[in-house]
């Protein structure tokens, strides 16, 4: 994997290089200590993955990075944790605190390396048509559920309860087996109960999603474990 580190501080540039340097997947490409040094790295180098501090001079690396149109694999750093919302928000590798441990850093390195990985598999099946819909059994039967359908899904033991505008289907299989079948981009599990359709959800009152089924409000609990990630998204996509 190609690799820029942009830091405006030696003693953490010299740091990072150091550790590249000890694992062979790296190859470090090149070094800025701002965002335009940065930018012209992108431009000029194929880069796979950058080392990006976000306290920097002229532009942040977090405003930096909400520039870029086609950024590469990120892992942030900065000596301050209150920036790791915005750091899951715009969906870096990980997230690092200064100074930097080696194994903190080979840690977050492999994570990169495995989103690589699973972005070639992506891409390899770029000319697939992505589908809209699963088959779940329920009733002796394989019952079509279209995505856009869907308002939330509700896990009852063994069971789960998929609610659409107007119906319910129940079938026999974990959440977490369901959730793997749902597209991210849409569904996203708020509870250990409930799965919800993001595109469904109307408004965010407290700690609940408010969503309409059968043209009744239902507040949907959101669960302590996932609140920060679930804000974190939701934050991203305000306007």
């Amino acid at each position: 994997m190609n690799v820029i580190i942009v830091d405006d501080e030696p003693l953490a540039q010299e740091v990072i290089e150091t550790y590249v340097s000890q694992i062979p997947e790296l190859t470090l490409v090149g070094k800025a200590s701002n965002a335009v040094e940065a930018n012209t790295l992108l431009q000029e180098q194929s880069v796979d993955l950058m080392f990006l501090d976000v306290q920097m001079p002229m532009l942040n690396g977090i405003d930096f990075l909400k520039s870029l149109d086609n950024p590469p694999l990120v892992i942030l750093s900065t000596a301050f944790s209150e920036f790791a919302v915005d750091a899951f928000a715009l969906n870096a590798v990980d997230y690092l605190m200064k100074p930097v441990a080696l194994d903190r850093f080979m840690k977050a390195v492999n994570k990169a390396v495995a989103a690589k990985a699973g972005s070639a598999i992506i891409d390899s099946h770029s000319e697939e048509v992505e589908r809209d819909y699963i088959f779940v059994k329920a009733e002796k039967k394989l019952i079509k559920v279209e995505f856009s359908e869907v308002v939330f899904i509700e896990g009852l033991k063994d069971y789960v309860i998929i609610r659409n505008d107007e119906t319910r289907v129940i079938t026999l299989q974990t959440m977490k087996s369901l959730e793997a079948k749902l597209p991210s981009s849409i569904f996203r599990r708020v509870h250990r109960s409930y799965i919800v359709n993001l595109l469904k959800v109307e408004a965010v009152e407290g700690n609940s999603l408010e969503v309409t089924v059968k043209g009744q409000k239902k507040l949907i609990a959101i669960g302590k474990n996932y609140r920060e990630s679930l804000l974190a998204h939701i934050n991203s996509m305000k306007l």
